[in-house]
C-alpha cells in the first residue's frame, strides 16, 4: 500500500541517546549495562534518564529514581547527565535529517523527530536515513513508518532497536488492535485507567468506541483526541514551523527536605533563574506557575495571573510564595519549581 501523492511520515528515534552518546566518547561501556542520570550519584535524589538496553533487562527504566535503580542493577556503570554535550550530538542529528532532499522535519526532542517525505518505498527511505544518521554521528536510529504522525511514532517501538515498521491505516488494527490502550502514544497509566472504568481496555475497543461516549468522559476536546489515537489517526504531514516558547521555568529536587520556613529563600533563587531567561527572550512573565512536592511524594500546582506582566525577580518571588502559603501545607518539601508564562510574541503563537 502507498499513500496517494507518495506522501509518507518517518518517525525517527535515536537508540538509547544519551548512553549511545557516552559510549561513543567511551566505547569500553559497549555490552556493559549503563544508566545516565542526576550527577551519576545513587545517594542524591535524582532519576534515570536513559538506561542501556543491557540495564532495561534488569528492569531499569527512565524517570526511575537512581537509588531504585542501582539496587535493580547493582553492576551498573552511572554517568551523570552532560547536557551540553547532547545538545551538540541531537543539532548534528537533526541537521542530517533537514538535509534529506525535500524534508519537512519537526523536532520532537533531543533524541527524536518527525521527517515528511515523498517517496514510493518509504523503507528504502529511512534506511537511507539510518545510513546517513550513522555515518555522520555514529548514533543509531530506529525509524517508524506511517500514513499520519500517530502511525508512524506507534511504529518505531515496533521497529526498535536500529529498525523499520511500517503502520498504515488498513494495518493498525490488524497489528494493535489487542494491544492494551498504554500501546498507544500519549495514553499512561492514568487515561488507561479511566478508559478501563468504561469497559475499554484494547485499542480495538477504544478504536470502535462512540466519540460521544468519549466526549461525556473525558470534555469535547481530549475525548476526541484519545478517539482519535485509537484508530491512529491525527495530522498526516509534519509541522516545521520554528518552535516559539511559552514559558520558561526551573525546579529544583533537594537533596534535603526543606522546612517552610527556608522556601521563602528557596523560591527567590528559582525567581532570580526565571527572570533571567525571560530577559533574555525579551518577553515579560504575565502567569507565575508554581510547582510543590512534600514528603512522602504528594505534587501540587497552582498558577496566578499578575497585575502586570514583568520581568522583576522579586514580583515572580512574592507570587510564588503567595501560591505556596495558599496550599497550607508544612510538610517538609522536596521540589519547587517556578514557571513564568510569557506574553505572547508580536502576531501570536
Amino acid at each position: 500500500m502507498t499513500t496517494t501523492d507518495g506522501r509518507w511520515v518517518l518517525h525517527v528515534d535515536l537508540d538509547e541517546f544519551l548512553v549511545a552518546v557516552e559510549r561513543l566518547r567511551r566505547p569500553e561501556l559497549v555490552g556493559l549495562p549503563v544508566i545516565v542520570g542526576g550527577r551519576g550519584d545513587p545517594t542524591e535524589r535524582a532519576v534515570v534518564s536513559t538506561a542501556s538496553y543491557e540495564a532495561r533487562e534488569h528492569g531499569v527504566g527512565s524517570g526511575m529514581p537512581l537509588r531504585l535503580a542501582v539496587r535493580k542493577c547493582p553492576d551498573a556503570v552511572l554517568l551523570p547527565v552532560d547536557r551540553p554535550v547532547y545538545e551538540d550530538a541531537s543539532a548534528r542529528v537533526m541537521q542530517v535529517l533537514k538535509d534529506v532532499p525535500g524534508a519537512v522535519v519537526e523536532v520532537l526532542g533531543w533524541d527524536e523527530a518527525f521527517v515528511g517525505v515523498r517517496t514510493d518505498d518509504p523503507e528504502a527511505t529511512a534506511r537511507e536515513v539510518q545510513r546517513a544518521v550513522l555515518a555522520s554521528t555514529g548514533l543509531h536510529c530506529s525509524v517508524g513508518i506511517g500514513d499520519t504522525l500517530v502511525r508512524a511514532k506507534v511504529a518505531t517501538d515496533l521497529g526498535k532497536p536500529r529498525g523499520v515498521f511500517r503502520l498504515t491505516r488498513e494495518t493498525w488494527l490488524e497489528v494493535m488492535g489487542q494491544r492494551p490502550t498504554t500501546a498507544l502514544w500519549g495514553v499512561g497509566p492514568r487515561i488507561s485507567a479511566r478508559l478501563a472504568d468504561l469497559g475499554i481496555r484494547t485499542v480495538a475497543e477504544l478504536a470502535a468506541t462512540e466519540e460521544d461516549v468519549l466526549v461525556a468522559h473525558f470534555g469535547p476536546a481530549h475525548g476526541a483526541h484519545v478517539g482519535r489515537l485509537g484508530r491512529g489517526g491525527g495530522r498526516a504531514w509534519p509541522d516545521d514551523t520554528p518552535w516559539v516558547a511559552r514559558a520558561h521555568g526551573h525546579e529544583t529536587t533537594y537533596q534535603r527536605d526543606l522546612d517552610p520556613a527556608e522556601v521563602p529563600d528557596a523560591l527567590r533563587v528559582l525567581a532570580e533563574q526565571v527572570a533571567a531567561d525571560l530577559r533574555r527572550e525579551e518577553r515579560a512573565a504575565m502567569r507565575v506557575h508554581l510547582k510543590v512536592r512534600v514528603k512522602p511524594f504528594f505534587t501540587s500546582t497552582k498558577v496566578r495571573k499578575l497585575p502586570a506582566p514583568t520581568y522583576d525577580a522579586e514580583a515572580i518571588a512574592a507570587t510564588a510564595l503567595e501560591l505556596y502559603l495558599a496550599l497550607g501545607d508544612d510538610r517538609p518539601v522536596r521540589l519547587l519549581g517556578i514557571r513564568g508564562e510569557m506574553v505572547p510574541p508580536e502576531g501570536g503563537y
